[in-house]
This record gives structure tokens, C-alpha cells and sequence, in this order.
């Protein structure tokens, strides 16, 4: 199977290969060269938000957040 590299850099990966490892839009991945000839592509599975939440974290200051106002309504009926 082959692909080829548009003039944007970018690199299609054949339907084929997408359907066997349940590829989905919007997945992460790592690009790592590991010689002269083989570039390694390798998924990244994080947890939803994990970015966030690290980032959150690394906060250098304590963050202070205002209570949440209780909501009364209801939802509408169907």
C-alpha cells in the first residue's frame, strides 16, 4: 500500500489501514523518525480532557472558583 506527500506536507492514510485500526478524525498521533529511510507513526490514547486537566495543574497560582447558582427550571417534557 502506498500513499503519497501533497505539497502541504500532509499524507493520506489509505481507508483500508483507517478501518483496521478504527481510525477516527481528530486522533492524535506521534511522528518519530527512526532512521535515514522509516518515519514511525504511532497513535496517542490519552483520556478525554487530559491536556486540560494537566495544564490546569501546572497552574503556578491557586485557582479560586466561584460557586455554581443552583438552576430551578426543569427540563421541558417531550
Amino acid at each position: 500500500m502506498t500513499t503519497v506527500l501533497s505539497q502541504k506536507g500532509q499524507i493520506v492514510l489509505p481507508s483500508a489501514v483507517r478501518e483496521q485500526m478504527h481510525l477516527e478524525p481528530g486522533q492524535d498521533f506521534e511522528v518519530l523518525i527512526e532512521d535515514e529511510d522509516t518515519i514511525l507513526l504511532r497513535r496517542i490514547s490519552r483520556k478525554p480532557n487530559q491536556g486540560l486537566v494537566d495544564h490546569l495543574l501546572a497552574c503556578p497560582f491557586p485557582i479560586d472558583l466561584a460557586p455554581r447558582a443552583k438552576d430551578s427550571t426543569r427540563p421541558i417534557a417531550l
